[in-house]
């Protein structure tokens, strides 16, 4: 799990006390990420708690070219952090070549790269965390 990427997704509460959760997911290569999309769009649990996009971004510091696409997700209150990292988790194992996946929250970056149970943990905890603060303000 790396930190301090450049995103420009964050959290925060609403004027009804809805804490909400926007992220982006970058998928390398970025071909898969249209699979990854209509995966998390038919699973159950993301589907109910979450809206999943496909927006473009700009080219990460260092990087030339046009904008990439990345995913999109925002959230209400019954989003979980665990159910949505392990549905990313699942979708990488379907694919052939297991891609790079980066969790982008605000300025904080987190990396799914083998998908070991401790590596999973971590990044729910970090999630939760965040959203946490987040609901506290």
């Amino acid at each position: 799990m790396a930190e301090n990427g450049r995103a420009s997704s964050q959290g925060g509460c609403t004027g009804d006390g809805e804490v909400r959760v926007q992220l982006e997911v970058r998928v390398e290569p970025v071909g898969e990420l249209r699979s990854l999309q209509g995966w998390l769009r038919s699973d159950p649990e993301v589907r109910r708690s979450a809206t999943v996009g496909v927006q473009g971004s700009a080219p990460r510091p260092g990087e030339m070219g046009t904008a990439m696409d990345v995913l999109q997700l925002v959230t209400g209150n019954g989003w979980s952090a665990a159910s949505f990292v392990l549905a990313l988790v699942a979708w990488r194992q379907t694919r052939p070549q297991r891609p790079r996946l980066e969790i982008h929250r605000g300025d904080t970056v987190f990396v799914l790269t083998g998908g070991s149970h401790e590596e999973v943990e971590r990044v729910i905890r970090a999630l939760d965390a965040d959203r946490d603060e987040d609901g506290g303000r």
